[in-house]
């Protein structure tokens, strides 16, 4: 299946993602998706194709945000969608049957719809405040998870959901008892000054004490 712990880059520059997304993957962390708004189309396109070097190397997944045309022409492992960009079912014309779609969410009816669209997982946030993300959805807390997931499993609707939104270590067991199935973080990992003890940690709760 996919992995359970996701970074998703940050840094305002080419030399800050790629200094980023060599720690999370250094130190454990094998899904990289690429998330680079701040730079022009050049930028992105350069940083795109050195990343996908970085994680062939690392046998990382490799998904880029929105950017379905830059997916396809990089063959990237997949995509993530927001609910504003490209309809999935167009994306997955474009990108085949094998490609990963990942969707976000922040409601119930947003799970079914993207759903529906044929989504492979979704990313349901914000878990609560955070500073990576302009015009934030309302925060869900443990309650709101709690509350989908139960609707999702009385519709026998099992895809996977990943926690996102401001999650630290000490939410991962609370939030893992929910029924997700994994996290996507950004600032956890970017801004810790002990990436491996941390991604360690990370894994073991998300794998259950599990060796990764």
């Amino acid at each position: 299946m996919y992995n359970k712990l996701q970074y998703i880059s940050q840094g305002n520059t080419v030399e800050e993602q790629l200094l980023n997304i060599h720690k999370a993957l250094d130190n454990g962390c094998d899904w990289i998706q690429l998330r680079y708004k701040n730079g022009s189309q050049q930028e992105l396109h350069t940083l795109a194709e050195r990343v996908k070097i970085i994680c062939d190397v690392y046998l990382a997944s490799y998904i880029i945000n929105d950017n379905v045309h830059l997916a396809e022409e990089l063959d990237a492992d997949g995509v993530h969608l927001g609910l504003n960009d490209m309809d999935t079912k167009e994306a997955r014309a474009i990108l085949g049957k094998t490609k990963i779609i990942g969707g976000t969410a922040n409601t119930f009816e947003d799970v079914v719809l993207q759903v529906k669209n044929g989504c492979d997982y979704i990313g349901l946030g914000p878990f609560q405040f955070t500073k990576t993300k302009e015009n934030l959805s309302p925060v869900l807390g443990l309650a709101g998870y709690h509350s989908i997931i139960e609707r999702m499993k009385a519709q026998n609707n099992e895809i996977p959901i990943f926690a996102i939104g401001g999650i630290e270590l000490e939410n991962i067991d609370s939030l893992m008892e929910t029924g997700i199935y994994g996290i996507a973080v950004s600032g956890l990992i970017t801004q810790s000054k002990s990436p491996s003890q941390l991604i360690t940690q990370l894994n073991n709760k998300l794998y259950d004490g599990i060796n990764v």
